[in-house]
């Protein structure tokens, strides 16, 4: 699967998005705007919510794949929280998605494994139930908290804001990892 064809896919996604609400946005729609057969968009992705998915997928690795290896994790949310920003129209729109689907349960998940991820590739220990709860409430309040900050056009600085809403004990293992 090549990524260039994906990109060309995820541009006529966002060109579309400008227009009108993603929900209301069909495949046939995005195949027109592309240039691309119905084909080519399912060899590539199961439907417009994958779509939306692996784009995102694309952006938090591209942001976060250095966090504990040299970069930190405000390093990480500042290239994550710029890349939405200069999209911001497309990423309200995809944020504003209300189901199973969403770009806000995906983003939950994929951060909160993120994580999980690396605190045991860090301690090289599973991670206990006290630490995964924190982890799950904190990823699923930067969650809402991103969408708040999409969805009423705030230009506060999100990034401190998140870092400085962590849990204690969660902020504490992040410092004593080296990712904070």
């Amino acid at each position: 699967m090549s990524d260039d064809t994906k990109m060309i896919i995820v541009s006529a996604l966002k060109k579309l998005s400008l227009k009108k609400p993603i929900e209301k946005i069909t495949v046939s729609d995005i195949t027109a705007e592309s240039g691309l057969s119905r084909q080519t968009f399912y060899r590539h992705f199961e439907d417009k919510y994958a779509l939306l998915n692996w784009y995102f997928d694309m952006i938090l690795k591209e942001s976060f794949n250095q966090m504990g290896e040299g970069k930190t994790l405000k390093e990480c949310l500042d290239k994550k929280f710029k890349y939405i920003d200069e999209e911001r129209v497309f990423f309200k729109e995809a944020f504003r998605l209300d189901d199973m689907n969403s770009l806000k349960e995906h983003d939950f998940r994929l951060i909160y494994e993120f994580y999980l991820n690396r605190i045991y590739e860090k301690t090289h220990e599973e991670v206990d139930d006290n630490i995964r709860f924190l982890l799950e409430m904190y990823c699923n309040g930067s969650v809402f908290m991103t969408s708040k900050w999409l969805m009423n056009d705030e230009e506060n600085d999100i990034v401190d804001l998140l870092i400085e809403a962590m849990p204690l004990k969660l902020r504490e293992l992040f410092e004593e990892i080296k990712l904070l």
